[in-house]
């Protein structure tokens, strides 16, 4: 009868105590205005969907205007000048489509394969590793050749370390008060990713990966004092490996001194031409298409510095656009997982706001290189930069999360996830 009552409540516009036991706001009133008809909530998060597609238009369109001067260099010379953004048209579709399928996919079947994906993941680490199957540029063994397109390992890494640690919480719940039964063994696992990262090496990724786990514990409630030695741990063991590895100590005097001789053209060239390419913008950019640093003067325009071409070419405004629309969609992200969590759904919540953690943390990252205020580091900017495993597994990942979303809105309207 209560729950009569609580639905009665609710259908002609008042609070239940359900609903205000919730942390979270689960929808509009079922009356409006006197209009006369309930409101019905949506079956997906479409303002979410649109920011996600005006990210991936704006990135499609920048990385073209990035890229299409790149056959003019002989390195690139038997490229169309279309080849960078016919290629990224194709990552596109193919992300669609698995998004489209991961959709459909339900949450407790992701919880089930959790464990299974994470051991994927760690093999395909280890084969990218193998000579003549893992593909090298610029030193570093990161790439498995596919045909079509090339897969990088870590970026599946990303997404599976993310679902494992969210059941891994979920099953250790009882005891995460616990060092050694809740929190080392999830420990061991991440440092085995790490460990195969920087064999690759990916020093960025691993340290997105860092955090991905380290958010998903802390929001898992894991002690405070546990969450803190384990930060610190990982602190150090980040310093350690700037600190034994000399061109890792480059790039910080690089980063803290761009403008030197001895780095201008050395650690600090990208950096250099970075903060020229947004210098050059000023306030509302030079206009699409514009770009000066593109032209050969700037390295990896279209990938890890797409954001110096937009703030060279949109300025300031172009820049803070790009800003607010991740801070918005992180938001809205994280709100979905605290409704999941809301409605006992531990598992979906943490799923959600690790995605939110991944793509926040990453794109802050990436604009944090790009604008000077932090040391280089080969992390791509989601949903805008050129690369077909990124785009593939972050389209992936907010199809579960608008999954995760459209499971939480049944539950609301008395279904079932």
């Amino acid at each position: 009868m209560s729950l009569l009552a609580d639905r009665l409540t609710l259908w002609f516009g008042g609070k239940s105590n359900a609903a205000e036991a919730l942390p979270v706001r689960l929808g509009q009133p079922a009356w409006q205005g006197g209009a006369g008809r309930p409101v019905r909530l949506s079956g997906i998060d479409q303002p979410l969907i649109w920011v996600a597609v005006a990210l991936l238009a704006w990135g499609l369109v920048m990385v073209y205007s990035a890229s299409i001067a790149m056959p003019d260099n002989p390195k690139f010379s038997r490229y169309l000048h279309s080849h960078f953004l016919l290629r990224h048209v194709f990552s596109l579709t193919v992300a669609f489509v698995l998004a489209l399928i991961a959709f459909q996919v339900p949450v407790q079947t992701w919880e089930k394969a959790a464990p299974w994906l994470f051991v994927a993941s760690l093999v395909l680490l280890i084969v990218v590793l193998i000579p003549f199957v893992g593909k090298g540029v610029n030193g570093a063994r990161r790439w498995i050749a596919l045909g079509v397109m090339n897969f990088q390992p870590s970026e599946l890494a990303k997404f599976a370390v993310l679902l494992y640690a969210a059941d891994y919480m979920v099953r250790k719940m009882e005891v995460k008060e616990h060092f050694f039964r809740a929190v080392l063994p999830m420990g061991v696992a991440v440092a085995v990713v790490g460990l195969l990262l920087l064999a690759e090496p990916d020093m960025g990724a691993f340290l997105v990966i860092a955090v991905i786990a380290m958010g998903i514990l802390f929001l898992g409630g894991v002690n405070a004092r546990m969450f803190f030695l384990i930060a610190s741990i990982l602190l150090v063991a980040f310093v350690l490996m700037i600190a034994l590895s000399d061109w890792r100590r480059e790039r910080i005097f690089a980063y803290l001194n761009p403008w030197d001789e001895k780095h201008a053209l050395g650690k600090g060239y990208q950096l250099s031409h970075a903060l020229i390419a947004v210098g050059r913008g000023q306030i509302f950019g030079v206009g699409l298409g514009g770009s000066v640093e593109k032209l050969h003067w700037l390295p990896e325009a279209h990938t890890d510095f797409l954001l110096a071409v937009i703030g060279e070419e949109f300025g300031l405004v172009g820049v803070l656009t790009v800003i607010g629309l991740f801070l918005w969609m992180v938001r809205r992200i994280m709100h979905i997982g605290r409704q999941a969590i809301a409605m006992d759904r531990v598992f979906a919540g943490l799923v959600a706001q690790g995605v939110g953690i991944w793509i926040g943390f990453q794109a802050f990252i990436n604009m944090g290189v790009n604008l000077g205020a932090l040391p280089t580091k080969g992390l791509t900017l989601p949903l805008m930069s050129y690369g077909g495993s990124a785009i593939l597994m972050n389209l992936l990942a907010l199809a579960v999360v608008l999954r995760i979303d459209f499971e939480n809105r049944q539950m609301m309207q008395g279904g079932r996830a």
